[in-house]
């Protein structure tokens, strides 16, 4: 008898109440399967912080804006969690989702899917949303939030997607990813508050943590994957190794080699500039712009100088439209880009009762 037949199976329940539900939900019941599978995905991440954030602006209380606010943050910090973790059970695992354990026998909703079941996606978000607004709730939001967490998880066993397995651990993952944001975050405050004014060596460590990250992630990919494979993750996620001689996003990918040595010169002036501009006293956000930038820029030329050639894996598509695939060091420098353009439209926010004063209208 397996761990698996024990703590997933449940010794045979798990598969008995699928079938009961996905064969019992009613067909007049299918659109409303639809929609909470819609408002339960992950995707709705953006509303629901601007949502958040929209409310701690406009709270008239201080102690309740510093609360959402609060909430905001832990939300934020629990999904990357979250995704993570989610991203490499998935990917560990590979449970087979139901169409590919009873095939035509499923009723699905939506696009069949055949693997990484657990867990359940949508399940996990269900749990993040309950975490962030839980204590800003009273009893009925309480209880609103509980039933909209029911019914995310039924529509993912009713749409054929899911086992009540997935769902469960989806909501653990979620819950579980909340409580450990929630512990982080006090830890992380004291030093995010001081670093303004610590040392440039911050920073620094910031970088190299995301330099450390995307070559973990391309080793990674270069171990588990064959050059030129594609595995389906979600249906508009793929993984794939692919080997691109050219910038972020295949620019210039198409040159004739040269390419290669320019961007490594490149890479490394622009990094030896960060690394003097990081020397400065900068504002926080504008100092995790540019060291993120830094952290992305050495992880792209450590691939041209050991690879020839920089390792992408991420590839979002759309009705067979395909974004040029990318790496974790691509979002790392386009995060630093959002963080920098940030602290440029706050900085001119902070100068225009200046402005105003000097008969500026």
């Amino acid at each position: 008898m397996s761990w698996k037949f024990i703590l997933y199976d449940w010794y045979g329940l798990n598969v008995a109440l699928f079938q009961a539900i996905n064969a019992g939900t009613p067909a007049t019941l299918g659109p409303l399967a639809w929609f909470f599978s819609l408002v339960g995905n992950y995707w709705t991440a953006p509303l629901m912080l601007l949502g958040l954030w929209w409310w701690s602006k406009s709270a008239a209380n201080p102690g309740c804006a510093d609360a959402v606010r609060h909430r905001l943050i832990v939300f934020g910090a629990a999904f990357l969690l979250a995704l993570l973790a989610a991203t490499v059970l998935k990917l560990w695992l590979d449970f087979p989702r139901p169409p590919a354990v009873f095939g035509e026998l499923v009723r699905v909703i939506g696009e069949s899917e055949r693997h990484y079941s657990l867990p359940s996606g949508h399940a996990t978000y269900s749990a993040l949303v309950i975490g962030a607004l839980w204590p800003l709730m009273g009893r009925p939001g309480r209880v609103g939030l509980v039933l909209y967490a029911v019914l995310v998880g039924w529509s993912r066993i009713a749409a054929g997607m899911h086992f009540p397995a997935d769902v469960l651990a989806g909501l653990c993952l979620g819950l579980g990813s909340t409580v450990l944001a929630g512990r982080l975050i006090p830890l992380v405050a004291p030093a995010w508050q001081t670093a303004r004014h610590t040392s440039a060596l911050v920073w620094y460590v910031v970088a190299a943590c995301a330099f450390i990250a995307d070559q973990l992630a391309k080793l990674a990919i270069v171990r588990t994957y064959a050059y030129g494979e594609q595995v389906e993750v979600t249906p508009f996620f793929n993984f794939v190794h692919v080997l691109n001689p050219g910038a972020a996003f295949s620019f210039l990918a198409g040159a004739g080699g040269w390419q290669r040595y320019f961007f490594i010169a490149l890479g490394l002036a622009v990094s030896a500039w960060l690394v003097r501009i990081l020397k400065q006293r900068l504002p926080r956000l504008e100092a995790l712009g540019y060291s993120l930038i830094l952290g992305g820029a050495l992880g792209n030329v450590a691939d041209r100088l050991l690879r020839g050639q920089v390792v992408d894996f991420l590839d979002f598509h759309w009705q067979g439209a395909h974004w040029p695939a990318f790496n974790l060091a691509d979002v790392v420098i386009s995060a630093g880009a959002v963080c920098l353009i940030t602290a440029s439209l706050y900085q001119t926010k902070l100068v225009k009762p200046e402005a105003n004063q000097c008969g500026v209208r």
